[in-house]
């Protein structure tokens, strides 16, 4: 009992202390929690900094000068959106200098990084530096302009320096002072001329799509027929290819031409058609003023400078390696298209042009391009460093140059400063960043390996456009030659490699798969040989060659332009064009069909004729063969020369051996032997003697009979009229002895006309020789005198 009691006791007095525990427990609770939150409060501010800088949209739109010098003043200009629901209070616009980079990696992180971070972004230069906005509205913008001197910035080490434009400012539900926005830049800081500067080679396109058809006139001048008139507002003033020529006249840069593009805006000087929008008919070009414009400007441009030519038309290096190489015959027009391109920059802007650089698609090379790309004899490959990647682990960006093997080089273009360009430019924030970054990063390359004096390359887009180049221009100048110098692509060509840089070229299953995809189809290089074997077929018989041969060549070429890779469907109706055209004029050159004739007798002649419709004449060789030799021989085969837009009938000679029906075929030749069009066949019945011969021989024989007859009754006539006259028969001999004696007496008494006229045949009637007997006369017989 006891010891229950105590146990109840105990039990008592646990259940008390745990209770007070509890309770105390409790009560301290809010001050716990209040505890706990003093030390939040600035992890939640920190919070809101990150989350509420993305608040308001900041863009830069300008920043003067690109590279500033010690004594510059640095303008910047933008504007701030506020992009929530509420109102942006006590709103203040502020730069901000962080700390240099320490690589071009970082230079790419740090563009691609969003939000406010405090311990990379820097410390704001306020005061009166600062722009005050105040209040800011729901989805209202204002414009900004800081302007700072550059001894302000405190730029100490040379560098490239992370340059922010932030907005600072309370929203309604954190009332503070927070950065809201944020947009970061590079601003380069070099306080003087390096001692190795980089030797830059920045090549300049000029590149446009196909716009010439294979079509001409029909007039003496063969005026070409254009597929539209867009190249006409590329040229004229503020036009693309307007602006790259201005723009490029004065920067120290390497002219990248495709000769086609010449070719066709000289064409365009003279007199041109355009093709209309539905096809049918054409109307006259526009265009010639513009052209000679242009064409004067860039020959002024070019004077001097360093001028490399693409193979004629530009054609896809990467679509002929991997679609085209197994094409009989494709690989051929790569030779023809670079002889071309020497000739059609000398004859055009009159300077002689670097011909053996091949330029892949974005630079993209494997060991099929380049076998392809050098195979013409271009003994310099533009690669891009993506393609070419390095894997030696190098610290710093080597020479462009590379040693690939087989006497040619790799010339690498270095991809982020290639690439620097290729988005939309026509907004002023894009082009203001990407020229910052453009400059951020080439000063990199020389700060990673100051005592190392390296060739850097850069090859942008092919085709850039107006805004683009605009922004080109501007990095470009911007250089102001702090870090680098100019050099032409030849001398970029000839560099000494760097050892430790990589020199393998990838294999084709390395080729990016996106580019893969836009290449020309196999059936494309089936197609160009389809129409080149038409050409080849087609000249021999031309004496006027080259109004045919050079736009023919020309479109072939066009049809593997590189142009055509963000067009297919347009590429396909083009090569169909081409095709359709070159046989539609194989064909104005035929025979006229011939209708079954008949042949009377041994021999004959037949005719078969030849039509030519062109504006040309033609020479061909004709064969007449016969099906069956031993019933008809035809004479040997004859050459035609038909003047253009006129019919000539040649005429052959045949000799029957038998009669019946005989199949003749007839068929062109060009002169050097090859099949022209297709065979005529027709049938010739031969007939030896024919029904109309028959009564013309019937009539004749006829006419003998009864010449002969009627011979016969007129000497029996004579024979019975002597005998009526008594006289004796000895005195009839006497006389007629006496008539056939004298020889030279006419003997017309006894010629009569018919037998005169009519040759004696063996079927005529024998000579009466009753008259000339001795004897006296047969029983019954009457002799007519």
């Amino acid at each position: 009992m006891a010891d229950a009691a105590d146990l109840r006791g105990t039990t008592s007095a646990r259940a008390r202390r745990w209770l007070r525990r509890t309770a105390a427990l409790l009560a301290a609770a809010p001050m716990i929690a209040g505890l706990t939150q003093i030390p939040a409060a600035p992890a939640a501010h920190a919070e809101s900094k990150a989350t509420g800088s993305r608040s308001v949209d900041v863009s830069i739109t300008s920043l003067t000068p690109t590279a500033p010098k010690k004594s510059d003043t640095l303008t910047v200009s933008g504007t701030v959106t506020n992009d929530t629901k509420g109102t942006v209070s006590g709103a203040q616009v502020a730069l901000r200098v962080g700390p240099t980079m320490n690589g071009r990696n970082a230079i790419d992180t740090a563009a691609h990084r969003t939000g406010y971070s405090e311990g990379l972004d820097g410390t704001e230069i306020g005061g009166k530096y600062a722009k005050k906005i105040g209040k800011l509205s729901a989805g209202a913008s204002r414009d900004f302009s800081l302007s700072i001197p550059v001894d302000q910035l405190h730029l100490r080490e040379n560098g490239v320096y992370q340059l922010g434009v932030s907005l600072t400012g309370g929203t309604s539900s954190q009332p503070w002072p927070q950065v809201l926005g944020i947009e970061r830049t590079f601003l380069p800081w070099q306080s003087g001329p390096s001692t190795k500067k980089s030797q830059l080679t920045y090549l300049w396109p000029l590149i446009s799509a196909v716009h010439v058809t294979a079509r001409t006139d029909n007039d003496e001048d063969r005026t070409p027929i254009f597929r539209d008139d867009r190249l006409a507002e590329e040229l004229a003033p503020g036009g693309r290819l307007q602006q790259m020529v201005t723009l490029g006249k004065n920067l120290p840069i390497t002219w990248v031409i495709d000769p086609d593009l010449l070719a066709t805006v000289d064409a365009m000087t003279k007199k041109y058609e355009v093709q209309n929008p539905s096809g049918n008919g054409t109307r006259a070009g526009s265009g010639q003023t513009v052209a000679k414009q242009w064409l004067d400007a860039l020959q002024k441009a070019v004077d001097g400078k360093q001028v490399v030519a693409l193979p004629f038309a530009d054609p896809d290096l990467a679509s002929l390696a991997h679609r085209g190489k197994n094409v009989t015959g494709a690989l051929s027009h790569l030779q023809g298209a670079t002889e071309l391109a020497s000739t059609t920059v000398e004859t055009i802007l009159g300077v002689r042009p670097h011909t053996d650089f091949a330029w892949p698609v974005d630079g993209a090379v494997d060991s099929s391009i380049v076998d392809v790309a050098t195979s013409a004899g271009a003994h310099n490959v533009i690669a891009r460093s993506d393609s070419l990647r390095e894997t030696g682990g190098l610290s710093y960006t080597p020479t462009a140059a590379r040693q690939i093997g087989g006497g040619n080089t790799a010339v690498v273009a270095d991809a982020r400063l290639s690439t620097a360009f290729t988005g939309d430019m026509s907004k002023a924030e894009n082009s203001t960043l990407a020229i910052q970054r453009f400059l951020a990063q080439s000063q990199m390359v020389n700060l990673q390996a100051p005592d190392k004096q390296r060739s850097i390359v850069v090859a942008p887009q092919r085709t850039p456009t107006t805004s683009q180049a605009q922004a080109m221009a501007a990095a470009l100048e911007g250089l102001s030659g702090q870090w680098t110098q100019p050099l032409g692509l030849g001398q970029a060509a000839k560099a000494k490699p760097d050892p430790n840089a990589t020199q393998r070229v990838p294999s084709s299953r390395s080729y990016p798969r996106s580019l893969r995809a836009r290449e020309l189809p196999t059936d494309a290089f089936n197609k160009i040989q389809e129409t080149e074997k038409t050409l080849d077929n087609f000249e021999p018989i031309l004496t006027a060659k080259y109004r045919v041969v050079t736009p023919f060549g020309n479109a072939i070429r066009r049809e593997m332009s590189t142009s055509w890779r963000s067009e297919a469907r347009n590429a396909a109706g083009f090569r169909h064009d081409v095709q359709t055209y070159l046989s539609g004029l194989t064909k104005k050159v035929r025979l006229v069909p011939k209708t079954d004739m008949t042949l009377s007798g041994r021999s004959a002649t037949v005719p078969v004729t030849v039509q030519n419709n062109l504006v040309q004449s033609v020479e061909l060789r004709l064969v007449l063969r016969s099906q069956q030799g031993n019933r008809l021989a035809v004479s040997e085969p004859q050459l035609v020369n038909v003047e253009g837009g006129h019919s000539q009938s040649v005429k052959f000679g045949t000799t029957a051996n038998a009669n019946g029906p005989v199949w003749v075929s007839a068929q062109l030749y060009t002169p050097d032997g090859q099949p022209y069009g297709r065979e005529m066949l027709f049938e010739v019945n031969v007939t030896e003697i024919t029904s109309t011969v028959i009564l013309v021989i019937a009539g004749g024989v006829l006419l003998l009979v009864l010449a002969g007859v009627r011979i016969y009754v007129q000497r029996k006539r004579a024979a019975a009229k002597s005998d009526e006259d008594g006289g004796d028969g000895e005195d009839a001999e006497k006389a007629h002895g006496q008539d056939e004696d004298d020889s030279e007496a006419p003997r017309t008494d006894r010629c009569d006309p018919a037998h005169a006229l009519v040759p004696e045949q063996p079927s005529d009637p024998a000579p009466d020789t009753g008259s000339q007997s001795a004897g006296p006369s047969g029983s019954g017989e009457k002799v007519d005198h």
